[in-house]
């Protein structure tokens, strides 16, 4: 596996969990489309039309010495939507480990305070099927190309 203290998954703190937070991506962020999925992303810091309490909440705590998950703290989190459209549990589970190794294979090319969700189209599971990870990470990193870079990437 990982030299990873979780096994080889990702900290719980660089997800999206709770629905507030999704609603606040989908709503305030920008998104971007195609066949497979949807992806939208949204910044968390230095934003001046997002509540206090959503910037206060989404700030990360200072770090303490010595701790190396905080160093991850402020990376970008990812939040999940594949639904029922998808296929059945076992095919929503494949797409959503790949989606999630795809996500953090291109996450060095993300701004790291902001949160994502990809949302998984019908035909996400036909390609997580016959492409494997590489399929899923090339649809994931067009999306990727095409979201605003700098100052405009949160308006």
């Amino acid at each position: 596996m990982s030299d990873r203290p979780t096994g080889g998954r990702t900290p719980k703190r660089r997800r999206l969990s709770r629905s507030a937070e999704f609603e606040r991506v989908y709503r305030q962020g920008r998104s971007k489309a195609n066949r497979f999925l949807v992806l939208y992303a949204f910044p968390r810091e230095d934003d001046p039309s997002a509540p206090e309490a959503a910037r206060r909440q989404s700030a990360p705590e200072p770090p303490e010495p010595g701790d190396a998950a905080a160093s991850e703290a402020d990376g970008p989190r990812l939040g999940l939507s594949v639904s029922r459209r998808v296929g059945g549990a076992v095919d929503r589970t494949r797409v959503k480990r790949v989606l999630r190794e795809a996500f953090w294979a291109e996450a060095e090319r993300l701004p790291p305070g902001a949160d994502y969700v990809v949302v998984a189209r019908p035909d996400a599971r036909e390609l997580a099927e016959r492409e494997g990870m590489q399929g899923v990470r090339t649809a994931l990193s067009e999306l990727v190309d095409q979201l605003p870079r700098g100052k405009d990437a949160g308006a």
